[in-house]
């Protein structure tokens, strides 16, 4: 902005076609640290520097860390910074499988494996899987009649 203010365009026309308002900016020029970054700067270096001493620690003993260091907050405040910038204990914490464990196979095998077959439409094999969206779950599902490629031979 203070490069195209020196060119001779207006900031008020800079801001417009920037989308930007002009009292945001002129705020900003005047500090452009508020002391609420300021303050969340501060607080971050500690949790870094306790969690660079020890690794192992969790965002809780990483506050309690900090606050012995002279920078108080709660343990909300330090898991969101940990959590923006990747700090993790690490030991971690082991994920369960809610309750998912394979099951028996859903069907037969008729073909034992050999997929081979000497004719068209003596041998199908099919795959499904599923996909999320945007919209929601999407479901592909792939049909191969096996001996096709014989249909396609000189």
């Amino acid at each position: 902005m203070k490069e195209l203010a020196a060119d001779g365009i207006a900031v008020a026309v800079s801001c417009r076609v920037l989308k930007l308002s002009r009292q945001p900016y002129y705020r900003w020029l005047t500090e452009s640290v508020t002391s609420a970054e300021w303050v969340e700067a501060q607080r971050a270096n500690s949790l870094f520097d306790a969690h660079r001493d020890d690794p192992e620690f969790g965002y809780r003993f990483l506050a309690d860390e900090a606050e012995s260091a002279g920078q108080p907050m709660s343990a909300r405040t330090a898991w969101r910074i940990c959590c923006a910038n990747g700090w993790w204990s690490s030991f971690g914490k082991k994920r369960g499988r809610n309750g998912k464990k394979p099951g028996p196979p859903v069907h037969n095998d008729l073909v034992e494996r050999d997929f081979t077959a000497a004719a068209p439409d003596e041998l199908w094999l099919t795959d499904i899987t599923e996909h999320w969206t945007d919209e929601g779950k999407l479901y592909l599902c792939a049909i191969k009649d096996e001996p096709s490629w014989v249909w396609w031979r000189p």
